[in-house]
């Protein structure tokens, strides 16, 4: 089931879009610690497809998508 996140994100000067925390709809934060890659994908997983952010979040890689440019969710 594919569940829709808060993103909070900032715009780098070039128009690149990074996100920099997740928030769950129970408040808990998470903060990225790393973008490993940026790409475009499809998530197998769940469905759905959009630019795939490959994280580092407390040391452990997820696939954070950015789905129709407006809405995100984790894999």
């Amino acid at each position: 089931m594919k569940k829709y996140v808060e993103i909070i994100a900032k715009f780098e000067p070039g128009g690149r879009l990074m996100p920099l925390e997740i928030v769950w709809d129970d408040g808990r934060r998470f903060e990225i610690d790393k973008i490993l890659e940026i790409r475009k994908a499809s998530s197998p997983k769940v469905g759905g497809a959009g630019i795939r952010y490959k994280c580092m979040i407390y040391g452990q890689e997820r696939f954070l998508f950015l789905e129709d440019n407006c809405r995100w969710f984790v894999e």
